[in-house]
């Protein structure tokens, strides 16, 4: 099986301008079409392309939900988009493993989420993809559990989505590492700073990471000097949280939160005149394609994401344009995790040796047991694992917002 995923992937290695996502390998590497040298990293790697190979396989059914609509639709159209792109390009390869992609809107609803899951498995779902944020994540997550379909979700972070749940991976890297990790970030960057944080306190994803946060910077010897919170209820409305913030004198505002609020809160700060640094985590991104937003208020805003679009890596350039021409905007780390995540299911399915028609019983099992095993490089991350609790190792990257664009800071 290896060598034949080895052969494959040469194949679309030659045709698609290096860029890809895959693991090291085993089996002797394909020589490269340019040199005819034998290439060291060859090995898995399914590289994006433009192949026109068919099948006559019968495809693996997978399904996503996500908010195609509502205020966090910018990351579900966003995973969805990304997908699709991925879908192509498998199926593009003529292998045994093919794809039929199924996606459904769940606004980021926990109760409409299990209704569009409900409406992927009469369609004849085998696995999910989904869904995207974490709230609804949980709530479709014990369905799956019981249905036992496999689980793999892009962008749910929250590690309840987990948590008791032995079908459901990870893509993106959890609250805890994402909290942990600004927290060391800045206490290697910014061990000045006075720190003010604004979460939102009804939501498992906001919460988490600030939690984390507040228990890391205690171990790192960061002044947090300011605590704020608000509700979906609420998040209209940030002056008594930046009045205190700036009053505490609050040079660093911590934001583990999504880009709506962080919008409204960027605003706000202006209007005021209130200007500390903004740190915020992977839901920050999207916000400088947000409608109506004036991206100028980002400027200068710092986050902790797995992706930039502005990487000089050859598979990150590759997707950025590929997405750009087809869709009409640059990717957000969302699309990225849509991406890699079909990726990482079509490794799996090889490892694991899974036929389309197996059931979706019989494929989560199978994957269940593969994933532990596997390491996959990408867009998101190199060499990223997961342990038997379904969390995926992997570092996050610090970018800031330059002349509206994210880039990495020198």
């Amino acid at each position: 099986m290896k060598k034949l995923i080895a052969l494959v992937l040469a194949l679309s290695m030659s045709l698609s301008l290096l860029a890809g996502c895959g693991s090291t390998e085993e089996s002797e590497a394909p020589a490269t079409e340019e040199t005819g040298e034998a290439t060291e990293d060859a090995g898995n790697d399914a590289q994006p392309g433009t192949t026109t190979e068919t099948s006559d396989a019968t495809p693996f059914k997978i399904g996503c939900t996500g908010p195609l609509t509502g205020d966090a639709a910018i990351y579900g159209i966003a995973v969805k988009n990304a997908i699709e792109l991925a879908v192509e390009e498998i199926n593009g390869l003529g292998s045994d493993i093919q794809f039929e992609f199924q996606a459904e809107d769940d606004v980021a609803d926990g109760e409409t989420a299990v209704n569009a899951y409900n409406v992927l498995m009469d369609w004849g779902m085998q696995i999910l993809l989904g869904t995207v944020t974490s709230g609804a994540c949980i709530s479709v997550a014990a369905e799956t559990y019981e249905d036992r379909v496999f689980t793999l979700t892009p962008s749910a972070s929250s590690t309840d989505v987990l948590a008791g749940n032995d079908n459901v991976f990870q893509v993106c890297f959890s609250d805890p590492n994402q909290g942990a990790g600004s927290a060391v970030y800045m206490a290697n960057n910014m061990a000045d700073a006075k720190i003010a944080v604004i979460y939102r306190n009804d939501d498992a994803y906001s919460q988490g990471i600030r939690d984390t946060f507040i228990s890391e910077a205690e171990v790192q010897g960061l002044d947090v000097v300011y605590e704020g919170t608000f509700t979906e209820d609420t998040q209209t409305d940030f002056s008594v949280q930046l009045t205190a913030a700036e009053a505490a004198g609050a040079d660093t505002v911590f934001l583990p939160i999504y880009y709506q609020p962080a919008s409204v809160i960027l605003n706000q700060a202006a209007q005021i005149g209130y200007a500390p640094t903004f740190f915020g985590v992977d839901g920050m991104d999207g916000i400088l394609t947000m409608e109506g937003f004036d991206t100028s208020l980002a400027e200068g805003v710092m986050l902790l994401t797995p992706f930039s679009a502005d990487s000089d890596e050859p598979m990150t350039q590759a997707f950025v344009e590929k997405y750009q021409e087809r869709y009409g905007e640059i990717p957000n780390q969302f699309a990225a995790d849509g991406y890699d995540a079909v990726y990482i299911a079509y490794m799996a399915l090889q490892e694991a040796g899974c036929t389309s028609d197996m059931s979706a019983e019989e494929i989560c099992e199978a994957l269940i047991s593969v994933m532990p095993t596997i390491t996959y490089s990408g867009l998101t991350g190199q060499g990223l694992t997961w342990n038997e609790e379904g969390e995926v190792s992997k570092d996050p990257l610090a970018v800031v917002i330059k002349d509206g664009a994210y880039v990495i800071p020198e």
